[in-house]
């Protein structure tokens, strides 16, 4: 696993993020393939899968990712709640910048390894990772931690395939009424996102919804006039079943890439459900922030995606620090 690195590695990326960040359409990887795509005979979006997961919010706090993921899926009632034997799983992690754990752009390896520990102990035939990632795949695959924890912990990490992007029906769009998704993510049994939590220069953060641009194909810059909305939109045939948020470490400024340790806060801090709209209206509130404030937030609630109003939401709060 990738170590803590040092001020002269943080300031060695300096540039690349930079660079990253003044891209234009680098926020939504506008410039990257994957923008033909191709319709599919019966191509669909998958369906959420019927468990008995517990509706709380499972909010841990802790040193260890790892124990962390494990303590919140155990507070929701375990994962053979949600992942059956021969099952084939999606752990969609953030991994689309060329960043170091510490830099806190893409989600800790650790806690994406334990998820994956689970799902397989809980019988899943295979276990697949990947992103649609903005900088160089295999540099951004590798610099995250994500693709070495996440082979060593069984799953099968892959760089997604132009030709597996479909166009699908968004029936529910408001903005946008049909779009590209990724096949793998569509035909799996259980689709877990496992986002970092940080800032971003257009949708204010990255969460769990947002997470999922990463099985979107096309030009993402176009998302982007109103790209609270189209968050919202593809969230209604995303069908995510379980949203993990780590905010083990927080990008509090310059995101979604930064590489500025002066931005990263140690917040030591996970929370989980299958509530998307909750899990990403806690988030809000880790940053200071009414879940209201984030438009995609209040846009996903309008769309009856879940519940906003934390008040109205049971909160499992686990400490293990």
């Amino acid at each position: 696993m990738t170590k803590e690195f040092s001020r002269r590695q943080f300031i060695g990326n300096l540039a690349v993020a930079g660079a990253a960040a003044c891209a234009g359409a680098a926020y939504g990887c506008g410039n990257r393939s994957a923008s033909s795509g191709q319709e599919a005979s019966g191509f669909a979006p998958k369906k959420r899968r019927e468990h008995t997961l517990s509706s709380d919010l499972a909010v841990v706090r802790g040193d260890d990712p790892k124990k962390m993921v494990q303590a919140a899926i155990e507070a929701l009632g375990g994962i053979d709640k949600l992942v059956k034997p021969g099952d084939v799983v999606v752990v969609k992690p953030n991994m689309a910048w060329d960043r170091l754990p510490e830099q806190a752009a893409t989600t800790n390896p650790f806690a994406v390894a334990a998820i994956i520990e689970l799902c397989m102990k809980a019988g899943a035939r295979q276990v697949n990772v990947f992103d649609r990632t903005c900088n160089d795949a295999r540099r951004s695959y590798d610099s995250s931690g994500i693709a070495k924890a996440a082979e060593a912990a069984g799953a099968s990490v892959t760089h997604v395939l132009d030709r597996k992007f479909h166009t699908v029906s968004i029936p529910k769009g408001v903005s946008m009424k049909e779009w590209l998704l990724y096949e793998d993510a569509a035909k799996a049994d259980v689709l877990i996102s496992i986002p970092i939590a940080k800032h971003h220069g257009s949708s204010r953060l990255t969460l769990g919804m947002k997470n999922m641009m990463g099985v979107a194909g096309g030009n993402r810059g176009d998302w982007h006039p109103q790209l609270d909305q189209r968050i919202a939109d593809f969230a209604t045939v995303t069908a995510v079943d379980l949203t993990i948020l780590d905010a083990y470490r927080i990008l509090t400024d310059r995101g979604p890439a930064s590489g500025t340790e002066a931005d990263v806060r140690k917040e030591g801090l996970l929370v989980a459900g299958i509530d998307p709209v909750a899990v990403d209206a806690f988030g809000a509130t880790i940053f200071g922030l009414e879940p209201r404030e984030l438009g995609f937030v209040q846009r996903a609630f309008d769309r009856g995606l879940g519940e906003m109003d934390l008040a109205k939401v049971k909160q499992q709060r686990i400490n293990l620090a």
